[in-house]
């Protein structure tokens, strides 16, 4: 596996591991409030093939937060 593709993986696992963390009863929340963002912040850019060609992100449903 390409070193990008090595973090992007590892990144999107360990966002997807607190995401499931926060669900379980007795969770830290402020753990998860002050973790996330930076494991968000420190997503790199997805390695090239990872979507289609013409792949527009700002595309699609409306997400929570957008106007």
């Amino acid at each position: 596996m390409c070193p990008a593709c090595e973090d992007f993986a590892r990144t999107v696992l360990l966002l997807g591991q607190l995401a499931l963390y926060a669900d379980m009863d007795g969770a830290d929340l402020d753990f998860v409030e002050v973790v996330s963002p930076g494991l968000a912040v420190s997503l790199p850019e997805p390695p090239p093939g990872m979507f289609p060609d013409g792949y527009d992100s700002d595309g699609g449903p409306a997400r929570p937060g957008d106007s």
